[in-house]
């Protein structure tokens, strides 16, 4: 196998795609990655991004997402507007219902920063 050093295509001067362990974090990224992981560290977010991305045609209504917890409509509303300030979801008003959907990108962003490269003899 050849020891040769790929160039990553797409990655971005700001470091948007540098993972975890090619360096230190500056204060800003940290910042913004953190109001992401934070918003991720609520099980019912969690589960409300991955009804979202999972959801065949990209979108789902807010209308959709309720039913699916025990929560009332303001406290779902709640916990989506922190996704969206998170910038993980954006959302459209259509008449009385809301549609959400992920941000392009920001999911495989998110699993570039913690995928690390392998190295010769280490293992999983």
């Amino acid at each position: 196998m050849s020891k040769q050093e790929l160039e990553v295509i797409g990655q971005g001067a700001d470091g948007c795609c540098d993972d975890l362990a090619s360096a230190p974090l500056d204060d800003e990224r940290a910042a913004q990655l953190a109001k992401v992981f934070k918003a991720l560290g609520d099980p019912v977010r969690l589960r409300l991004l991955s009804m979202i991305a999972s959801r065949e045609g990209g979108e789902v209504c807010v209308c959709e997402m309720t039913p699916a917890f025990d929560l009332s409509q303001p406290t779902i509303s709640h916990h989506l507007k922190l996704l969206r300030q998170a910038g993980l979801i954006n959302c459209e008003r259509r008449g009385t219902w809301v549609y959400y959907w992920v941000l392009p990108g920001v999911l495989n962003q998110m699993a570039a920063f913690l995928t690390t490269p392998q190295t010769a003899g280490a293992t999983a």
